[in-house]
């Protein structure tokens, strides 16, 4: 069980070590104040959580944090970069980006849930304390986005209803 945690919390510092990179060039593709202020917020809030996993690291005894790669944030920051790249409608470009944070914040919320009911598990408390606190902050900026979803979407025409293709 440890040597899982241990993943678990390597796994998520890469994780957020990789958005910490991707998200200046998300929040410049964002058409939307709203989204774009979105995204400057969550990077601010991204490196305290970088600092937080290294203060877990030093509780739990090692001297330096040290990542494992994400590879699903990795793929997640690809299908983002294609987003930001592709030419188009703005509106659209934006709804991509919040459906990609979206999967993004997801993944953290499941990670820092894991990692946090393991660190209780292993009597970890101070440790589980603070992924706890990181794991409040993904979930709010999860329901944030998801709250978003529908506003990006009102900026241009859809359809009133979905229709069976085929």
């Amino acid at each position: 069980m440890e040597e899982l945690f241990f993943c678990e919390i390597r796994d998520l510092y890469d994780a957020e070590k990789q958005l910490i990179e991707a998200l200046p060039e998300m929040a410049k593709a964002a058409s939307s104040d709203e989204l774009r202020c979105f995204f400057e917020k969550h990077l601010r809030q991204t490196s305290r959580q970088v600092k937080r996993l290294e203060r877990v690291f030093k509780v739990l005894g090692e001297k330096k944090a040290t990542g494992r790669k994400c590879a699903a944030i990795a793929g997640l920051i690809e299908e983002a970069n294609e987003i930001v790249s592709a030419d188009g409608d703005r509106a659209v470009r934006d709804a991509g980006l919040i459906a990609v944070a979206r999967k993004v914040e997801h993944y953290e919320v499941s990670g820092y849930g894991s990692a946090w009911a393991h660190a209780e598990i292993l009597g970890y408390g101070k440790a589980a304390r603070l992924l706890d606190q990181t794991l409040i902050e993904e979930e709010e900026a999860k329901e944030t986005l998801t709250g978003m979803a529908p506003r990006a979407s009102n900026r241009f025409d859809l359809p009133k209803t979905r229709s069976a293709v085929g």
